[in-house]
């Protein structure tokens, strides 16, 4: 059988000098492929493929979606991008939503490799904060991968290596020292089924939240959810809205009390949708004002790659805003196929 080929590896609080001594300890022509996701916050350019290249004998890169996979790279995801594995040896960046209040996240990446290749993957948690990477070693052990945790001990930060140990169990907990010399083995065992846990079902129901949550807002949409908790949140209160079971009234309410007939919580929902657009409108617009101040102070520092980062998200941001404005806000109205609308007042500079 085949060895395992695949490790997937999360950190974040002082993830950068731990991965850094795990890339120095690899070798060259390691017969696996390692993917990183380190905590990062979104507006920066990251350097950490530098750092891992410079570190060690492997390659490190920001992938690029749909790169195909090849042993001895080190696969960095990049800043607001969730690095998964896809099938057929693929590699994918996404801007889904953020897990545990991150972008990338080790969740997603940890699920993708263990639904799409099983025994094959070694799931790695080192050094962090709170909770990101437990589920997602549960499903790479349920999915009969490894599971290797840093000793918490021995990690800069304990938290995450030990959430991960309580909640997900490991197969091996080690100091970071430790660590290459145990993913070299790893690699070089056969493929074995994880006595740990049980095997996980084809179609996890987390790997599946996704799916499941197309088909509750398709039987809401088909009046299938009568006197079951609808899709739909109170627009006084945030709290989630119940349809009532009564024959040829359409109506809801939460908890607390607050109803609804159909009409009035579509009122209300068309109306919270124009706050939110005109809210992420003067968002943008102050986030490209912020932009070039910053960029316009790096100039002064001398700081020309500081200024030039700025000046791209303030571009960004302004072009958002615009096409918010101009084809959501002021375009056409629905039901205009000609596509020209009323003329455009552009709010934007």
């Amino acid at each position: 059988m085949a060895g395992r080929d695949i490790i997937v590896v999360g950190a974040s609080a002082g993830g950068v000098e731990a991965l850094a001594q795990l890339a120095r300890g690899l070798p060259a022509g390691l017969p696996a492929s390692v993917f990183v996701v380190c905590h990062f916050p979104p507006g920066g350019r990251s350097v950490l493929p530098d750092i891992l290249s410079r570190a060690g004998p492997l390659l490190a890169a920001h992938p690029a979606d749909g790169d195909p996979l090849y042993p001895g790279h080190v696969y960095v995801a990049p800043p607001d991008r969730h690095l998964v594995l896809g099938p057929g040896n693929r590699i994918r960046l996404t801007r889904a939503a953020r897990e545990n209040h991150h972008r990338p996240a080790v969740d997603p990446l940890f699920r993708s490799a263990a639904r799409h290749y099983g025994r094959r993957v070694v799931g790695v948690i080192l050094t962090g904060s709170l909770y990101d990477g437990a589920a997602g070693l549960i499903a790479v052990r349920a999915a009969g991968g490894v599971g290797v945790v840093q000793d918490p001990r021995d990690a800069l930060v304990a938290a995450m290596p030990q959430n991960a140990t309580q909640l997900a169990g490991a197969d091996h907990v080690v100091r970071l020292a430790d660590l290459p010399a145990l993913l070299v083995r790893l690699v070089q065992e056969p493929e074995s089924v994880n006595p740990g846990l049980p095997p996980m079902e084809p179609h996890d129901p987390i790997d599946r939240a996704s799916e499941i949550a197309e088909r509750d807002m398709a039987e809401q949409a088909s009046d299938a959810r009568r006197g079951k908790l609808s899709t739909f949140t109170c627009p006084e209160c945030g709290g989630s809205l119940w349809q009532t079971d009564q024959p040829g009234l359409t109506q809801f309410r939460c908890h607390v009390g607050h109803a609804y007939n159909g009409e009035a919580l579509l009122a209300e929902q068309t109306e919270a949708l124009e706050a939110a657009l005109w809210t992420a409108v003067r968002t943008f617009r102050e986030k490209g004002v912020l932009g070039r101040q910053l960029a316009a102070r790096s100039r002064t520092e001398g700081d020309a790659a500081a200024a030039d980062r700025f000046d791209e998200q303030a571009h960004q941001a302004d072009e958002y805003g615009r096409l918010i404005v101009r084809h959501v806000l002021t375009g056409p109205p629905p039901g205009d196929s000609t596509g020209k609308g009323p003329p455009v007042q552009d709010s934007q500079p």
